[in-house]
C-alpha cells in the first residue's frame, strides 16, 4: 500500500500501463499464431497479408518498449525467412 500521494498515483498509472502492455503483447502473439498456423496450412494467399500485420504490430510494439528492439528484429526476421521459403516452395 502506497504511503504517499505521489506513490499512489504511480501506482495507479502503472496497472493502466501495465494492462495496455499486456493486451499489445498478446495481440502480437495473436498475430504471429495466425501467421504460423498459415504457414503451417500453406495458405500462400493469406500469408503475405499476415506478414505484413505481424511486421507492423511488432514493431510497433517495441518501439512502445513491449518487446526489446532485438527480440522483435530476430522474430521479424525469422518468420520472414520461413515465409520466404514457404512462398517459394509452393
Amino acid at each position: 500500500m502506497a504511503n504517499h500521494k505521489s506513490a499512489a498515483k504511480r501506482a495507479r498509472g502503472s496497472l493502466r500501463k501495465n494492462a495496455v502492455n499486456t493486451k499489445r503483447k498478446n495481440s502480437t502473439r495473436t498475430h504471429e499464431k495466425n501467421l504460423m498456423k498459415a504457414i503451417a496450412e500453406k495458405k500462400i494467399k493469406d500469408i503475405p497479408a499476415l506478414l505484413s500485420t505481424y511486421v507492423s504490430q511488432m514493431a510497433k510494439s517495441a518501439q512502445k518498449g513491449v518487446f526489446k528492439r532485438e527480440t522483435a528484429s530476430r522474430k521479424i526476421g525469422r518468420l520472414t525467412a520461413r515465409v520466404q521459403q514457404a512462398l517459394s516452395s509452393k
